[in-house]
Formats: structure tokens, C-alpha cells, sequence
């Protein structure tokens, strides 16, 4: 092994056991790493790698540390880069499963996850907000957001949302480049049935196409996440209940890495190792192929309006789902007054102070057990 491609996998290994906090946090820990100690490469480089990260889907803190793996050690570097960022969580994640499953109907299990969800709903609220600052632009991508929301409790499609809305907000912000006499409406989610209900039997195969299917179209964070998992696993396959899915985001947060992880979790729980292995193999493997396929068009693809004003318009909709997600998990979340309290309190102490997610939900989680001893 090469001394570049060590390099690579010590540090990344280091950053999958140590990067607490969401993408933002793990972004800034890769930009400390690799700008300002090793100077792997320049500032703006490492900003046009992030630019290229919003403009494919998936994991954005994944896909830089494929990206830089890419740049410092080759095609082994891309792939041992994203594996070593990705297999501490997944571990980690596996082992919490395995205890999930052993004792998570237990009552000590489930006062520990009374504290931890309502913590979750409040940290989830501060990334609406921050990601919205951003999102929305323009009275254009706000419409859009609003008609997400609205639409996604009528019950449509949220791949049919997502896309939509990124149609229509890049023919909207490119008119003036169209032929003035041409006119184009669009309707995109006319004709579009929403997700039926229903169960299914569980098969890992549809499983594993399930989470390639997610992590080969999911825009706007690891949040978003929320919105494909609840329409896949909840509504239209039946193999999950509400409870599960924010219990399976608790972990996913709890434990540093890329929150994907939560596909982990949720393969464990449906299938035992065979299903945690084929659920991460399948949300991840879309980003190691986009970033092997996007790294020599980034400056083509951040110069272009087209494909900038398309990507607007698919991040205002994930916040619109984000929200209506959000609103449908609280149910499960805020059982009595001191959820819905420590709810408020995780949102402001997060947004006002900026304290570290993985602090509040242990926080949360011993809440849950100093209720429990005087239940």
C-alpha cells in the first residue's frame, strides 16, 4: 500500500470514528484536515468539491471524503476513502441494532427512548431552519418548498416533489434564455397517484433496490432521508412503524459518521446482518459511482445556470418535506408535557448555542431514565 492511499486510510478511518455533529460538522473536520494541516489541496479546491457535492445526490460529507480520497491516492483512494469514513459508524450502528432488537421492548429501553425522540424532533427543526436560510432564495423556491409541503400530505410521490419542483424552478429562472414567443406551463405532479398503504412481504432484494433507489435520488441531506425511508418502509411496504423509523434516526444521530447509517439500523431490524450489510451497501454505492462520474465535469457543471437553478428548486422541495415529515414524527415523539418541553429546549439550546447534536440526544437519553426512576 501506498504511503498516499495509508494516508488516506488513517484519516478517514480517524474521521469515521471521531466526526460527530451532521455534514457540517464533518465537512469543517475534512477542511481542518486536508486545507489547513496536510494542504492537500487549496481553499478553493476543497470549495469546488463541495460545490460538486450539492449538485449529485447523497451523503454530502460522504462524497467529500470519496472526492479527496480521489484526489490523494487515485481509484483506490476513492474507494478505500468513503469505506473507511463509512464502516466505524456502520459498525457502531450494527452493534446498537443488535441491542435494539435484544432489549429495545424492555421499559428500561423504552424510557431511555422516551428522552431521545423529542430531543431528535428539536435538532431536526434547527437543520430546517439553517438549510432553509439557504434554500430558499427567491419567491420561486419558496413556492416551491410551500407546494411540497402542501402536496406531500395530499400524498404524492415525493421523488415526483423533489424533481418537479426542480423543473419547474429552473424553466421558471431560465425563461429569458427560451425562444420569447414560447410559452411552457407545466403541471409536474399532474397524474401522479399518491404512495398507497399497504404491506408487502419482506424480501432483501427489494430491500437492497429500495435504499439504491434512495440513495441514487435523495437531494438535500441527511434529513431528507426521513421523507424517502417513512414513504418506502412505513406507508408503502408496511415492514416499519413510526417508532422504529425515529428510533432508527436516534442511533443514526447518536453515532458519529454519515447519518445514512440509519440504513443500518433499519436492515438489522428487517433482516438481520445479511439485511444491515445489503441496506448500507445499497443507500451508498450511488455515491462512490456519481463521484467517479462527476469529478471531471465540476467546472462544467457549477458553471451552468440550467443545472444550477434545477438544484434550487429540488433543495426548496426537500425542505417542504422535511417539514411535513417532521410534523408526522412529533406524534410519536411528544407523548406528554416533558417531551414537548425537552423538544423546545433541545431546538433552542441547539440554535442559540450551537451545542453538538450528540450531546443533547445523551442528554435526552438520561432524562428518559430519571423519569423512569420515578415513574
Amino acid at each position: 500500500m501506498s504511503h498516499r492511499l495509508l494516508e488516506v486510510v488513517s484519516l478517514f478511518l480517524k474521521l469515521g470514528f471521531t466526526a460527530f455533529g451532521g455534514p457540517a460538522a464533518h465537512i469543517g473536520m475534512m477542511h481542518a484536515e486536508v486545507v489547513k494541516k496536510r494542504k492537500w489541496v487549496s481553499e478553493q479546491h476543497f470549495l469546488d468539491l463541495l460545490g460538486a457535492t450539492n449538485l449529485i445526490p447523497g451523503p454530502n460529507s460522504t462524497e467529500m471524503a470519496i472526492h479527496l480520497g480521489f484526489l490523494r491516492a487515485g481509484w483506490p483512494g476513492l474507494i478505500l476513502g468513503g469505506l473507511c469514513f463509512i464502516l466505524p459508524a456502520m459498525l457502531m450502528v450494527l452493534g446498537l441494532a443488535w441491542v435494539y432488537v435484544q432489549y429495545g421492548t424492555t421499559p428500561a429501553a423504552g424510557w431511555l427512548l422516551y428522552g431521545i425522540k423529542p430531543v431528535i424532533i428539536g435538532v431536526i427543526l434547527d437543520a430546517i431552519l439553517n438549510l432553509g436560510r439557504r434554500a430558499v432564495k427567491d419567491i420561486w423556491t419558496g413556492a416551491a418548498g410551500l407546494s411540497a409541503l402542501g402536496l406531500y400530505f395530499l400524498g404524492v410521490n415525493e421523488l415526483v416533489l423533489l424533481f418537479g419542483a426542480g423543473l419547474v424552478v429552473m424553466v421558471i429562472k431560465n425563461a429569458k434564455r427560451l425562444h420569447p414567443s414560447t410559452e411552457v406551463i407545466l403541471f409536474p405532479w399532474a397524474g401522479f397517484a399518491g404512495s398507497m398503504a399497504g404491506t408487502a412481504p419482506f424480501q432483501l432484494g427489494t430491500m437492497f433496490l429500495a435504499f439504491l433507489k434512495i440513495g441514487a435520488l435523495l437531494y438535500g441531506g441527511g434529513y431528507v432521508l426521513l421523507a424517502f425511508l417513512r414513504a418506502d418502509f412505513v406507508i408503502r411496504y408496511g415492514w416499519l412503524t413510526d417508532q422504529q423509523l425515529i428510533d432508527a434516526v436516534a442511533v443514526g444521530q447518536v453515532t458519529p459518521g454519515p447519518l445514512f447509517t440509519t440504513a443500518t439500523f433499519i436492515g438489522y431490524l428487517l433482516g438481520g446482518v445479511p439485511g444491515a450489510l445489503l441496506a448500507t451497501a445499497g443507500i451508498f454505492l450511488p455515491s462512490f459511482i456519481f463521484v467517479a462520474l462527476s469529478n471531471p465535469l465540476i467546472p462544467r457543471l457549477q458553471g451552468s445556470p440550467w443545472t444550477r437553478a434545477l438544484l434550487d428548486g429540488v433543495n426548496a422541495a426537500a425542505i417542504g418535506l422535511m417539514v411535513g415529515v417532521s410534523i408526522q414524527l412529533a406524534g410519536a415523539a411528544f407523548v406528554d408535557p416533558l417531551t414537548i418541553a425537552m423538544g423546545i429546549a433541545s431546538f433552542v439550546i441547539v440554535w442559540r448555542w450551537k451545542v453538538n447534536a450528540t450531546w443533547l440526544v445523551l442528554a435526552g437519553a438520561i432524562v428518559g431514565v430519571i423519569r423512569a426512576l420515578f415513574a
